[in-house]
C-alpha cells in the first residue's frame, strides 16, 4: 500500500510538472511574457532625480516650493532637455500646480479621487504673451481637482493630454488673456461643471462625462462623452459619436494599499461611453513595478533590449535617451510606459523603435525626437508581412509624440508606420517643426507623419502637422479615425517644390486608391503657406469613391489668407484662400 501510494503521488507530481512545462512552452510560443508572481518591494524604485514624489504628510510650504521650482525651470523650456514628473501620493493637498513644458503631474491612487488637489493643476500662457498655441508637451493624469474659484484652467495646444481626471467644478480650455489656443485632448475624465472651449480652434474629448459644454470654433469632436452637445456640424461645428468604436485607456502608475508601486493595465472596451472609473473600478489588471526594467537616461538601447529579451516590461523615467540601435519589442503584452515625457533620440540613422506583429503591446507616454541623420521610420508596429488578427488583444499607442526639428535639425522619412491589424492609436502628435532650431525646407526633412497598412486600425485623436508630402496615408481596410487635426507645411518655397504628380500640393489625409471601407469623423486641415502665400493645395482630403468609404465633419481654413486649398475632399467643398479664408465645410462625403 505504501509503495503503491508513493507511486501514485510520484505520477501525479510528474503530471503537474509536465503540465507546467506544456504551459510554459505555450506561453513562449505565443510570445507572452510569463505571469509568474515575483516578490514585490514596498520601497519606491529609483526613478532618478527628475521624479518628485510628494506625500500629504509633507509640509505644505515645502510642497509649494518644490512645484514652483519645477515650473520656473520648465515654463519656457520648450526645446530644452530637462524632463520632470511630479507624483502625488494618495491624500489631500492645498496647492496650485502650474504645469510647464516637459512635465507630467500624476496621482498615485488607484482611482482619481484618491488624490485631491485643493487649488488648480493649471496651464496658462503668460510666457507667450497670452497666446497658448505653443503650450505643448505636458500632461495631468489620475487625480481630482477642487478649484478654489470653481474653475480649473487648462489652456493647451497639442501633446498636452488630460486623462483620468475628476474636476469638481468647471474647466476652461483657453488662456486668461485674449490669445488663441490650439488643442487638445481629454479622455476618461469627469468634469462636474461646465467645460468652456473659448478661443480653442479645435478639441477632441473621448469617453468622459461633462456637466455641460460651451463654445466652438472650427472642429469640436466628442466620442462617447456624456453631457456632450448634440450633433450639429457645421453650425456649430460639433461632431458627436454616442460611443467610441474601440478604446483602451492608457496604463498608469499607482501605489497599492501595502505601499508597493504597480502599473495598472485597463482592459479594452468596445462601443464605450463615459469614464471607465465612475461606475466602479476600472476593469483590468496590474503588474508590480518589479516586473519592469526601470530605465534611466544613461541606459542605452543594448541594455534596454537585453531587459526586454529577458521578459521585462520597460518603464522610462524622465530624460533624453540617445539610441545607437533600434529598441525592439518582440513579446506580446509588453508594456512600454514613460512618465515626464522621456525622449528617445535615434542616432546614426537608426529607427527608434520597432514592435513585432504580436498582440497586447502598450506604448505610452514618450516622445521620439528625430536625430540629425535620417531615420526611415521612427516607430514601426508590425512588419510588411503582418497578417495576424489581434481583435481580442489589440496593441495600443497612447500619448506617443513625434518631433522632426525644433530642438535640432532632425530628419525622418516617416514617423509612424502601422502594419499590424487591430491597433488602437489613441492620441498622437506627429510634428515636423515649424519653429525652433534646425527648421527649413531642406533642413528638417520628413515626408509623411503616419502610414497605416494594417486592417481594422482605429485612431482616436490623430494630430499630424507640417510634413512635406501627405500627412496621413491610410491603405489598410476598415480603418476608422475619430478626430484629425492638421496644418499643412508652412514652408514650401514654391509650387514646383510641392506637387503630387499633376496635383498642386499633397492632400493632408489620403485614403488609398484601392481601399473599399474606411470611415473618418471630425477632421480639420488648415494652410498657412508663410514662405510663399501663392502656394496652393488642390484638396485637403482624398479618398476613393467607394460605397464603404465615408467621411463626416470635414473643415478647411486658410489661416490669414496665406495660401489656398482648392477643395475640401476630392472635388467637393468651397475654396479657401486670400479671397475667403473659410471655414469651408463638408458635413458628409459622399
Amino acid at each position: 500500500m505504501v509503495a503503491n501510494r508513493a507511486g501514485r503521488v510520484g505520477l501525479a507530481a510528474l503530471a503537474v510538472v509536465l503540465i507546467g512545462v506544456v504551459m510554459a512552452v505555450a506561453l513562449v510560443v505565443a510570445g507572452r511574457p510569463s505571469e509568474t508572481p515575483e516578490p514585490e518591494s514596498s520601497a519606491p524604485p529609483d526613478f532618478g532625480p527628475n521624479v518628485t514624489i510628494l506625500d500629504p504628510s509633507m509640509d505644505g510650504e515645502t510642497i509649494r516650493r518644490r512645484v514652483d521650482e519645477i515650473f520656473a525651470a520648465q515654463q519656457t523650456n520648450q526645446f530644452g532637455e530637462r524632463r520632470d514628473a511630479v507624483l502625488f501620493a494618495p491624500g489631500e493637498y492645498d496647492v496650485t500646480v502650474d504645469v510647464g513644458f516637459n512635465t507630467s503631474v500624476l496621482g498615485l491612487g488607484l482611482a482619481p479621487d484618491d488624490v485631491t488637489i485643493n487649488g488648480q493643476v493649471r496651464v496658462d500662457a503668460e510666457w507667450f504673451d497670452g497666446n497658448a498655441t505653443q503650450n505643448f508637451w505636458r500632461s495631468v493624469e489620475n487625480l481630482a481637482i477642487v478649484p478654489a474659484d470653481g474653475v480649473n484652467r487648462w489652456a493647451v495646444a497639442q501633446a498636452a493630454p488630460m486623462r483620468r481626471v475628476h474636476v469638481r467644478g468647471g474647466l476652461d480650455l483657453y488662456p486668461s488673456g485674449s490669445g488663441w489656443a490650439s488643442g487638445g485632448y481629454i479622455a476618461d475624465s469627469r468634469i462636474d461643471g461646465r467645460v468652456a472651449s473659448g478661443s480653442q480652434q479645435q478639441w477632441f474629448s473621448r469617453d468622459s462625462e461633462f456637466g455641460s459644454w460651451d463654445g466652438s470654433s472650427w472642429n469640436m469632436v466628442f466620442s462617447g462623452v456624456r453631457g456632450a452637445p448634440p450633433q450639429t456640424f457645421p453650425n456649430p461645428p460639433f461632431t458627436v459619436l454616442d460611443a467610441t468604436p474601440v478604446s483602451r485607456e492608457k496604463p498608469f502608475l499607482y501605489v497599492d494599499d501595502d505601499g508597493a508601486y504597480r502599473v495598472f493595465l485597463p482592459d479594452p472596451r468596445w462601443d464605450s461611453a463615459g469614464a471607465s472609473w465612475t461606475g466602479g473600478e476600472t476593469a483590468g489588471r496590474s503588474l508590480s513595478i518589479d516586473r519592469f526594467f526601470v530605465a534611466r537616461p544613461g541606459d542605452g538601447a543594448e541594455r534596454i533590449n537585453a531587459a526586454l529579451d529577458e521578459g521585462k516590461h520597460l518603464f522610462l523615467t524622465p530624460g533624453v535617451y540617445r539610441l545607437d540601435e533600434t529598441i525592439r519589442v518582440d513579446r506580446a503584452d509588453t508594456v512600454v510606459l514613460g512618465i515626464g515625457l522621456p525622449t528617445l533620440v535615434p542616432e546614426n540613422g537608426v529607427d527608434a523603435m520597432a514592435v513585432a506583429d504580436v498582440g497586447g503591446v502598450r506604448l505610452a507616454g514618450f516622445l521620439i525626437d528625430a536625430g540629425t541623420e535620417n531615420s526611415d521610420v521612427l516607430l514601426t508596429i508590425g512588419d510588411e508581412r503582418s497578417n495576424a488578427a489581434h481583435e481580442a488583444n489589440p496593441t495600443s499607442v497612447h500619448d506617443v509624440f513625434f518631433r522632426i526639428g525644433g530642438a535640432h535639425a532632425g530628419r525622418a522619412t516617416t514617423s509612424l508606420v502601422v502594419n499590424s491589424a487591430d491597433v488602437i492609436v489613441d492620441h498622437i502628435w506627429a510634428w515636423r517643426a515649424d519653429h525652433g532650431d534646425g527648421v527649413g525646407w531642406q533642413t528638417n526633412t520628413a515626408d509623411t507623419g503616419v502610414v497605416v497598412d494594417g486592417a481594422n486600425v482605429v485612431a482616436t485623436g490623430l494630430f499630424v502637422e507640417h510634413y512635406q508630402k501627405h500627412q496621413v496615408v491610410w491603405n489598410g481596410e476598415n480603418g476608422r479615425t475619430v478626430f484629425f487635426q492638421n496644418e499643412m507645411p508652412y514652408d514650401p518655397p514654391d509650387q514646383q517644390a510641392w506637387r503630387d504628380g499633376d496635383s498642386d500640393g499633397y492632400a493632408a489625409y489620403k485614403v488609398g486608391d484601392d481601399v473599399a471601407a474606411h470611415e473618418l469623423w471630425g477632421a480639420g486641415s488648415y494652410c498657412f503657406f508663410s514662405a510663399n502665400p501663392s502656394v496652393r493645395a488642390s484638396r485637403a482630403f482624398e479618398a476613393p469613391d467607394a460605397p464603404g468609404v465615408r467621411l463626416h465633419g470635414l473643415v478647411t481654413v486658410s489661416l490669414g489668407g496665406n495660401g489656398t486649398i482648392g477643395n475640401v475632399v476630392n472635388s467637393t467643398g468651397a475654396t479657401v484662400g486670400p479671397e475667403w479664408t473659410g471655414p469651408s465645410t463638408v458635413a458628409n462625403y459622399p
